[in-house]
């Protein structure tokens, strides 16, 4: 099995703020970019910050497997392998601009959308600081696309959860 770096990966840069909050939110709204009800909440919580000075971020996308988990893992075993190998988590804040950004994902399958503990097919989960440790408050974004329509969704798990192998995530790559 090959981890990362030694495996194919995808990189892009994407540039972060320049926006305030609500100016933000006018964005999605007017890019027709559908939130679920996690992604509002986390979108709309005073601890959710903007920056209004834009700057970039290098970004890496991996699979579960891809770190070295070929039968998954938890998010804090995700996040501490992704840490070792030299990744960072991302600010909270990329998940809109990727989103704004990442307009030709991958279709995802539109009949798994209830699933209820599991990420959707053709979904990709932003690895970002969390802004609460409260169990029931969104640990961060996940962009989608169903059916030609963007989404950004927010996403609830607890530390138990076993990520699938091919769950794919966001890592800030990081600056050695």
């Amino acid at each position: 099995m090959r981890i990362y770096p030694d495996c194919p990966v995808i990189t892009k840069t994407v540039e972060v703020g320049g926006l305030s909050k609500v100016d933000l939110i006018r964005k999605l709204e007017q890019s027709s970019i559908l939130l679920n009800q996690y992604g509002e909440k986390l979108l709309h919580d005073d601890r959710f910050i903007t920056t209004e000075t834009k700057y970039s971020v290098e970004i890496v996308e991996l699979s579960v497997r891809d770190l070295g988990f070929p039968n998954g893992a938890t998010l804090p075993e995700i996040f501490k392998q992704a840490n070792e190998l030299g990744l960072q988590l991302c600010p909270p804040e990329l998940g809109p601009y990727l989103r704004l950004e990442y307009v030709d994902q991958e279709e995802g399958n539109a009949g798994d959308l209830s699933r209820k503990k599991e990420a959707p097919t053709g979904s990709v989960t932003i690895a970002s600081h969390l802004i609460s440790d409260e169990e029931s408050f969104p640990k961060g974004f996940y962009v989608r696309k169903v059916d030609g329509v963007l989404w950004l969704r927010g996403y609830v798990a607890d530390n138990l959860h076993v990520w699938n192998p091919d769950n794919r995530f966001i890592f800030q790559l990081g600056n050695e």
